[in-house]
């Protein structure tokens, strides 16, 4: 489904998830689990508890005279380089693809990036004239909201359900839409429900994008935490494609990749004319990645083996998940990403019980959602259970949250059931 929306930037907290979901259970004391000796447990937010590599802090310290200089708007050459030798690895680009004078910017993270990129894409609303429209998925990452509406832009959301793979088609967005677009986003895989986009879907995309002449965010910040299958790359397509890379931007960062979320480190690349716009917009409203973290930036991107170590550590709690919940509420094993959407019949409800009866923490799916037509949201029946804690801490989370909703979540369903029949 295909809504039209504005969001007032001076009421970003009606929208943003955190702020909504400490507002649901302010008032409700937390239970207290006794399988981790009653402190609460927060699987609501996708940061990394492990800890990267010990060198990252071996490299800040070693650098620690560039905390008194500022950094390069664009980066420096040492950690842009490694930036364009990862993805060239990674997606076996050809050498030269990615020019690191025109083609690449460091920013501190995909959520600074994908701001910045939308206050620079979308234009000014013109006296006389509709706004310009930003595409983005329903559920999605609230900064495609909050970037939106601090550039006066419309929102047209484009339902991700489990009909459309949990990925938006923007191939059914109305050609009068299309014309008035600016700025799109993909996330694959994507947030919150880890579903990953193949091959066609990008190249369509991004076929879309030129045709109508606008530019694709493509946002890939989970791109190397995925189940079996490594997910392709907008960057990868626009290679088969002769190496084009007009109305193509990417994003990653080393908060997911490396479980150095505090670091503020990351990049942009593509459009060699939207990266030169992006770069004066972070001078003149952001700061740069300073020294010591592009230093210990360079090396992550530099070293796979710490990402194998992630990587299986998720999968594993996956596993785990899918046999401790498996047998008494569904779920699906996502292709990317560490977070799961499970379908509990009513998010908001099942967040507060497994509060007040667990101490668990989690996000309704509705809070990462826009109302449709309907006045439902795509994530009304979902959880996002964030699985970022050792093998042992989730083996207890799960184990609780099972006690809790399995008894609960057919009853709901009953009671729905006779209420649509009634």
């Amino acid at each position: 489904m295909i809504t039209h929306h504005f969001v007032d930037r001076q009421k970003l907290q009606e929208i943003h998830p955190f702020t909504r979901l400490a507002a649901l259970l302010a008032d409700t004391l937390p239970g207290k689990s006794p399988l981790t000796d009653g402190a609460p447990i927060n699987l609501s937010i996708g940061e990394p508890q492990n800890q990267p590599p010990h060198f990252v802090a071996e490299a800040i310290s070693q650098n620690t005279t560039g905390w008194s200089r500022y950094p390069l708007s664009k980066g420096n050459p040492d950690y842009l380089n490694a930036c364009i030798e990862w993805m060239e690895r990674r997606y076996s680009l050809p050498k030269g693809m990615v020019n690191p004078a025109k083609h690449i910017i460091g920013v501190p993270g995909t959520r600074e990036g994908l701001f910045m990129t939308a206050l620079t894409v979308l234009p000014p609303p013109k006296q006389g004239e509709e706004a310009p429209v930003f595409l983005i998925p329903n559920p999605g990452y609230q900064v495609y909201t909050g970037a939106a509406a601090a550039a006066g832009a419309e929102i047209v959301t484009v339902s991700a359900t489990r009909e459309s793979g949990y990925l938006p088609d923007y191939t059914q967005v109305p050609e009068e839409t299309l014309k008035r677009t600016a700025l799109c986003v993909l996330c694959s895989p994507s947030n919150p429900e880890g579903a990953v986009a193949d091959p066609q879907r990008i190249r369509n995309l991004i076929d879309l994008a030129r045709k109508y002449d606008f530019v694709v965010a493509f946002d890939e910040c989970y791109a190397e935490i995925y189940t079996n299958t490594p997910p392709h790359s907008a960057i990868e397509i626009a290679a088969d494609l002769g190496g084009d890379l007009s109305n193509i931007l990417i994003f990653h960062s080393l908060s997911k990749r490396s479980s150095a979320a505090g670091l503020r480190c990351g990049f942009i690349a593509g459009d060699e004319k939207w990266i030169s716009m992006i770069n004066t917009t972070c001078q003149v409203g952001g700061a740069g990645v300073p020294h010591p973290v592009q230093a210990a930036g360079t090396l992550l991107w530099q070293d796979e083996d710490h990402v194998i170590e992630n990587r299986a550590r998720y999968q594993q709690n996956f596993k785990l998940a899918q046999e401790i919940l498996g047998n008494s509420i569904p779920v699906e094993i996502p292709a990317g990403g560490f977070c799961l959407w499970l379908d509990v019949a009513d998010g908001v409800q099942a967040t507060i019980k497994l509060w007040q009866e667990a101490g668990i923490r989690v996000m309704p799916g509705t809070y990462m959602s826009h109302k449709d037509k309907t006045g439902t949201t795509p994530g009304d029946r979902y959880i996002r259970i964030a699985l970022v804690y050792d093998i042992d801490y989730m083996a207890l989370a799960l184990t609780k949250i099972k006690d809790v909703l399995a008894p609960w979540i057919p009853t709901l369903n009953n009671e729905r059931s006779k209420g649509d029949v009634a």
